[in-house]
This record gives structure tokens, C-alpha cells and sequence, in this order.
């Protein structure tokens, strides 16, 4: 299996964005086809957010390419990548306060920390949360294409707490997903898109305690190949003090870059599940 998973890595990384991104739509529609269970939360959770069945339907597709994308992006040439609002990141660098990057399960996530540190890494570089593949298979694959110039990763532990929050305090920048549900004791119960969702503080206490500017940013996926645009967004209210009223603030921007394209939202992600 570890040889196999490795071929594939090694012979998709070669292959065009588009070719990719066709095979990963049938993907993404056999698994829809194949699990009722995968069907049935990615169904029920657009139609939790208010969207009809021609949303779902297209984010199929989009789930799968998430997936397919990935020999491309950890392992082959770069990509072709535009900026929206890369102003608000040049505006953060001149002042020499932390980023804080927030990005949810929305278009191509791993795009969005590649380009920031192709394009700011040298001035800043970007720390981003790492949770190690289950897969044994894919762990140096991945751990490969992470670690890149002005682009670390961090661990899921307390040493990575510390490692994000030196980042901060140093000015530097630090990415994470907090629609992810985080273990229990970690977060909160408060709104997602209308139901109650666990979701995690680490944002918020990094946030608060690092003095740094928070920016939301996901990577939107071009069709036909085209490759990505990064967006960039302030976060449109101060953070409050208060962890439920921070994590439900956080909740709201990130719905708020969900209706920008809920096609691209990974849909099918168990948001509401229990922690561990």
C-alpha cells in the first residue's frame, strides 16, 4: 500500500491542473455514489446553510478535486495563483504585528499557505498547524511538502501551542482551520450556519494573546485548470474578550466566506459531530 499510495503521488505531480481536476470530479462522485453516509451529511449539511440541491451537487465534484489537486500541489510545479486583497497582508508586514490566518474547509486550503509563502515567506514565514496524515503511507509525502521555504509547520500539542503563539509574539504569520472540530475541552458549543457546532478557541486565545492582526483567506479554485485565486479578508468586528462570544464571531466570518462560493465548501466535513 505504502509503495502503491507513493506511485501515485510520484505520477500525479506531472499531470495539468485540469487532467486533475477530471479525474478528481468522478472521484468525488463515486464516493458520493458508493456511501449513504457520505451522501447523506453532505446533503444535509449545504441544506443546514440554506443551500438547495444544485449547491450540494456541484460541491461533488469540488470535493473530489480538492483531493486529486494534492500530488500537484505538495509535489509538482507550481500552480498559477492571483491575490485578492493581498493589500491587508502588506499592510499587517509594515507594521510589524502578527498575521493570524483563518481559513475554513472552502475551495483549495492548502493553496492558500503555499502562496503566501512564495510570495511573503522571505519577510515572514507562516506556521501552520499539522495533524500527520493516518495514513502511514502519506506522512512523509506530506511532511515533505510542507516543510518549504518560509513555510513550518507546528504539531497538535501544547509545544505547538507555544511554537504558533512565538510566532505571533514575533511578528510572524500562522494559519489554521477553525471550522475543524477540535477534542473535547478544546472549544465551545456555539452557532455554525444555524446549529450548534463545536468549535475551537485556539484561534481566538492565540488571537488575544499575540497582539497580532487576524485575516480571513481561503483559496478559490479556477475552473478548466486555470489554477487559484487567494482571497483576503479583514475580520469585520473587534474580538471580544468572552470565548463563546469569540468563537461564535469567528463561526459568522467564516459563513461569511462560505456564501462567497458554497460550491466550494467542503460540505461533507462532519462539522457537527461530538468531539473526541
Amino acid at each position: 500500500m505504502t509503495s502503491f499510495l507513493t506511485l501515485l503521488f510520484r505520477l500525479g505531480r506531472h499531470l495539468p491542473l485540469w487532467c486533475l481536476h477530471g479525474l478528481g470530479s468522478g472521484l468525488g462522485w463515486l464516493s458520493f455514489l458508493l456511501s449513504s453516509r457520505y451522501r447523506s451529511r453532505l446533503l444535509n449539511h449545504a441544506a443546514q446553510a440554506g443551500y438547495g440541491r444544485s449547491v450540494a451537487i456541484a460541491s461533488v465534484g469540488q470535493a473530489g478535486r480538492l483531493v486529486a489537486e494534492l500530488p500537484r500541489l505538495w509535489l509538482g510545479r507550481p500552480v498559477p495563483v492571483r491575490w485578492d486583497g493581498e493589500q491587508h497582508i502588506e499592510a499587517a508586514l509594515s507594521e510589524g504585528v502578527g498575521l493570524l490566518f483563518l481559513t475554513p474547509h472552502l475551495g483549495c486550503f492548502e493553496i492558500t499557505a503555499q502562496a503566501y509563502a512564495a510570495r511573503f515567506g522571505a519577510r515572514r514565514p507562516m506556521t501552520v498547524l499539522f495533524r500527520p496524515p493516518r495514513l502511514a503511507a502519506l506522512r512523509d509525502l506530506v511532511a515533505q511538502a510542507r516543510q518549504r521555504p518560509g513555510l513550518q509547520t507546528a504539531p497538535v500539542s501544547l509545544a505547538g501551542v507555544r511554537q504558533l503563539m512565538r510566532a505571533l509574539k514575533g511578528g510572524e504569520a500562522v494559519g489554521l482551520l477553525p471550522d475543524q472540530v477540535p477534542p473535547a475541552g478544546q472549544g465551545v458549543w456555539v452557532p455554525f450556519f444555524g446549529r450548534p457546532a463545536y468549535t475551537m478557541t485556539l484561534s481566538t486565545r492565540l488571537a488575544q494573546a499575540g497582539g497580532c492582526r487576524i485575516l480571513l483567506s481561503w483559496g478559490e479554485r479556477l475552473p478548466a485548470g486555470q489554477g487559484y485565486v487567494v482571497h483576503v479578508r479583514p475580520l469585520a468586528e473587534p474580538l471580544p474578550d468572552e470565548p463563546e462570544a469569540a468563537a461564535a464571531l469567528v463561526n459568522r466570518a467564516m459563513e461569511s466566506l462560505v456564501r462567497e462560493s458554497p460550491a466550494q465548501y467542503l460540505w461533507s466535513y462532519d462539522r457537527y459531530k461530538n468531539p473526541r
